[in-house]
């Protein structure tokens, strides 16, 4: 074969595993939103409070900002793609078992595995860095961490179809058979990747991260319920903040930590990693409350009482805007620097809170917010990746991806219990029915505005990383040759 052939052949490959890694993240993203827009129905469905549906969503985010980092240490010691494998067998277990229960624990059992499925994206970052050309490496990794939102935002019409004209359990059995699906791609397509790092697997600080997410989300989405001064809201607060720091000073401490906070303490990747959280709470707020917005009666001051089939499809803009804009903030990445595309995406992302915060009619008006809160988002989440993979040497590149991903699941996860508190603590009563008030919808976009704009903050403050990554590809380039 001649040299163009075998580079156009090598183009041919990368591009399709481009393409099927980023299915796999846009599958797995999908869960985050796939049950938002039935929240309303789900008390009635399944026989349980509206507080506790609401964990239909937290629950699989709390899941995901835990086992991001698992899946990326296992990654690292055994194989990115058998871990990226083992993560999509979980989503079809738990997918398989919300399509065949109407028992609430059950179902968010279910909801629990699709969630923990969430490491597939910086597993797929992580391949892509090991096995792309190098001038493949930035858009598709601006592209992967971007099917975060793409599939948040698609799984927006997709609920409300499939909800309406079948059933909901459809929604779950369509999950399981696209886990599937993808797991097939990835056998046929996606080669493993050769870099190893070994050690022991750190069960202690798998759990100890675990206890305090939960003390700390927990805490957030039940304090109107249970009283914010109650002793049970208090001791989990306490309880998460002496957690972390006894599981920061136990990683500090073991050979083979879960997470390496020495690392993590990089200024480049501590203060990525910080902007990462603010950033998960800007983008993810449009996803949670835009559907309730435009599915609420007319009578709540904000609602224009859409079916969830055409609420779903007045949102597809979201969707879009996310898919188009990726490859843009590869290309600025490339030009001025991710550290430029950050700040950029931060200050559109607090640009389309800001606005939601005030403006709410008319219908177009909110569409374009929350569209431009998405381009924000695109251009962000493109950004955290590239600035991370130039701040650590290759052996700790899925490590490090599951880190920045645990920062972006901690900031949605927090976000959705933010948002319950909110919601949940100034309520109106119309049309039969007990919805948010108009004045806690603009304080959720206040806080969404707020966080986008210390992202922006930090970011700017973020001093520029060392260049691993290319040093790292012309290492490869010289002994292996052009892939």
């Amino acid at each position: 074969m001649s040299v163009a052939g075998s580079a156009s052949s090598a183009t041919r490959s990368s591009k399709v595993v481009i393409l099927v890694l980023a299915s796999c993240g846009i599958a797995v993203s999908l869960m985050q939103t796939l049950v938002v827009p039935l929240l309303p129905e789900f008390p009635h469905l399944l026989g349980t409070t509206a507080a506790n549906a609401g964990w239909l969503v937290t629950a699989p985010l709390v899941a995901g900002a835990v086992c991001a980092p698992v899946t990326g240490r296992l990654g690292d010691m055994y194989g990115k793609r058998r871990m990226l494998l083992l993560s999509l067998a979980t989503m079809a277990v738990g997918s398989a078992i919300g399509a065949v229960s109407d028992d609430f624990t059950a179902v968010l059992v279910g909801r629990v595995l699709q969630g923990a499925a969430v490491g597939v994206v910086p597993l797929g970052i992580s391949i892509m860095r090991d096995e792309l050309p190098e001038e493949r490496v930035g858009s598709g990794v601006a592209l992967m961490s971007a099917t975060l939102g793409i599939g948040g935002a698609v799984g927006l019409p997709i609920t409300g179809v499939v909800a309406q004209e079948l059933s909901w359990h459809w929604l779950f059995a369509g999950a399981m058979v696209f886990a599937l699906v993808e797991i097939a791609l990835i056998l046929r397509v996606v080669p493993e990747s050769t870099l190893r790092t070994g050690g022991k697997f750190d069960f202690v600080g798998a759990l100890g991260l675990s206890a305090a997410l939960t003390c700390l989300l927990l805490a957030i989405s039940k304090g109107n319920e249970w009283g914010w001064s109650s002793a049970l809201v208090l001791g989990l607060l306490a309880g998460a903040v002496v957690v972390l720091l006894l599981w920061g000073a136990y990683e500090l401490r073991t050979a083979a930590p879960l997470v390496d906070l020495r690392v993590s303490a990089r200024p480049t990747v501590l203060l990525t990693n910080i902007a990462s959280v603010l950033v998960g709470i800007a983008m993810f707020t449009g996803f949670l409350v835009g559907s309730q917005l435009l599915q609420a009666p007319p009578e709540t001051g904000y609602g224009y009482g859409l079916s969830l089939v055409v609420a779903g499809l007045v949102l597809l803009p979201i969707g879009a805007a996310m898919g188009l804009f990726s490859p843009v903030s590869a290309r600025i990445s490339r030009r001025y620097g991710p550290r430029t595309t950050l700040i950029l995406g931060a200050c559109v992302l607090a640009l389309g809170n800001l606005g939601g915060s005030m403006l709410h009619d008319p219908l177009s008006v909110v569409v374009v917010n929350l569209t431009i809160s998405s381009i924000g988002g695109a251009l962000a989440y493109g950004a955290l990746p590239a600035l991370i993979m130039r701040s650590v040497p290759t052996t700790e590149t899925a490590a490090a991806n599951a880190l920045n991903s645990l920062a972006r699941s901690i900031g949605t996860s927090g976000c959705s219990a933010i948002v319950v508190a909110l919601t949940t603590g100034s309520l109106v009563h119309v049309a039969g029915g007990t919805y948010p008030s108009i004045n806690a919808y603009s304080w959720v976009f206040v806080v969404a505005g707020g966080a986008g704009l210390v992202a922006a903050l930090i970011a700017a403050a973020t001093p520029a990383p060392p260049r691993y990554e290319a040093v790292t590809h012309r290492v490869a380039f010289a002994v292996g040759g052009s892939r």
